[in-house]
């Protein structure tokens, strides 16, 4: 019997795969935690024998040390890498057995050097799936500019993806399954599908990068136009992904200290510490600890805290809502930000009932803005977003940009602030407190209510006479 379980993070946007045939398995780029695969080890009464890695990872920590510690796994990476901890470089070609189905190693250079696939066959010996890692996505593929170094150019690592995808990949059976490490949403890619998996057929059909008339010269130009800047903590990650870190287990048990309201208290006065709050916008908007930053859990929160917090050994205390300490101080040590050194035991209502400060944020619905009309408005939406259709006049910091823009605003002016749908303008509305701005007013449901509203727009809605717009 062959089992495939792709384990889907939404968060990150990331997919790891579990394969278990006749009592041994293979897990293919783990996270960080290694719960949630050694349940599945022990409900199968599976032997894990390998952990597969298609490449150094730069967007979260993978767990392939640690588990490979816990299970006597043996860790197998593809040709060129270099890591402080012991695993089996493989060989382009070279087949794994795990039970009774196949994995075949196939180097995949582009995305990175070592970037390498793994084509499973199933126990008739039939080409199944590709685990297609950071080469090929469903819709894109692999972002070349990752790895660049002082001997290789994004130009040549693009180069060098066209090759892996003529050479290597298009070349498989129409029918397999492609399973990609990462879906839309991800900054490894810039075309993502929602999807998560597809057969090669249709990706021949769909993918902008797969088209057959696209020449190398080309496909170099479309891959690398239009790529943002990638986040700030890739390239820790990717460094922490070829050192050995502390075990994950001690880490989380570390941050599972609770804190009475007196010691925070104590600690934030003295320490450099930070005091992150992980509860929902409208719980942080209605009252939160003073200089403490809101990033929450309903969103993005690793890829946000990977973006805004530039130490990724700033020492947290966390505001988390009763019961998710362990689920924020886990999604925390997937990007490498494992300095959490306790949280704020009862939360808020600890912090209040000790009569120490309470701060806000005010936070309206559209059918109030009318009467604030005189503001200025702030939006923190990306540059397409923004570019799409914004509030007329409205002063565009991105949320990702927002340290390198955050002195060009007036501290005695009040703005309105918004993003897409409300989660986004509360981060930045808590970074601008933070540097003195005391004047703002989030609004609830972000541009998805204003254009809802008689607010003026850029762009027309379907009515002109309603919104008053430009065009």
């Amino acid at each position: 019997m062959m089992k495939v379980q792709q384990l889907y993070t939404k968060c990150l946007a990331e997919a790891t795969y579990y394969i278990s045939s006749n009592g041994e398995a293979a897990i293919i780029d783990p996270l960080r935690e290694t719960k949630p695969y050694l349940e599945l080890l022990a409900t199968d009464k599976a032997k894990l024998k390998y952990v597969f890695l298609t490449h150094f990872h730069a967007d979260f920590v993978s767990g392939h040390v640690d588990l490979a510690k816990e299970t006597g796994a043996t860790i197998v990476y593809g040709p060129s890498a270099k890591a402080d901890f012991d695993f089996y470089e493989g060989k382009d070609g070279e087949l794994f057995s795990i039970g009774n189905i196949n994995l075949q190693l196939i180097h995949t250079p582009g995305h990175t050097l070592e970037s390498s696939s793994y084509l499973l066959f199933d126990p008739s010996g039939k080409e199944h799936c590709l685990f297609s890692g950071d080469t090929l996505f469903i819709g894109d593929v692999g972002r070349p500019d990752l790895a660049i170094t002082s001997s290789i150019s994004k130009e040549d690592l693009a180069s060098k993806l066209y090759d892996s995808l003529h050479d290597k990949i298009l070349s498989l059976p129409d029918n397999i399954i492609i399973y990609p490490n990462h879906g839309k949403g991800s900054a490894c890619g810039k075309n993502m599908s929602s999807k998560t998996f597809d057969t090669l057929g249709n990706q021949k059909e769909v993918n902008y990068a797969l088209q057959l008339d696209l020449t190398k010269d080309d496909f170099v130009q479309q891959v690398l136009d239009g790529l943002h800047t990638p986040p700030p903590y890739f390239p820790k990650n990717a460094l922490l992904n070829k050192q050995i870190n502390k075990d994950v287990n001690l880490v989380i048990a570390d941050g599972l200290s609770p804190m009475s309201a007196s010691e925070v208290q104590r600690i934030i006065v003295s320490d450099n510490v930070l005091v992150l709050d992980v509860r929902t916008a409208g719980d942080f908007c209605e009252k939160h600890i003073p200089n403490s930053l809101f990033i929450g859990l309903e969103g993005d929160f690793a890829p946000w805290v990977g973006a805004l917090i530039q130490d990724i050994n700033q020492p947290i205390i966390l505001i988390t809502p009763e019961g998710k300490e362990e689920e924020a101080i886990t999604r925390l040590s997937r990007i490498g930000y494992d300095n959490v050194i306790g949280y704020l035991e009862g939360g808020i209502t600890a912090w209040e009932n000790a009569n120490y400060d309470i701060t806000s944020i005010a936070s309206i619905t559209t059918d109030m803005v009318p009467s604030f009309s005189e503001n200025l408005y702030i939006d923190v939406r990306r540059d397409g977003e923004f570019n799409d259709n914004h509030v007329k006049d409205a002063i565009h910091i991105s949320l990702q940009d927002i340290y390198n823009n955050i002195n060009t605003l007036d501290t005695q002016t009040s703005y309105f602030v918004y993003c897409a749908g409300g989660y986004r303008s509360v981060i930045a509305a808590s970074i601008l407190k933070r540097h003195g701005y005391h004047h703002l007013i989030n609004i609830k449901g972000g541009f998805a209510a204003l254009l809802q509203s008689t607010v003026p727009l850029s762009k027309c809605r379907k009515d002109c006479a309603l919104c008053a717009c430009s065009g």
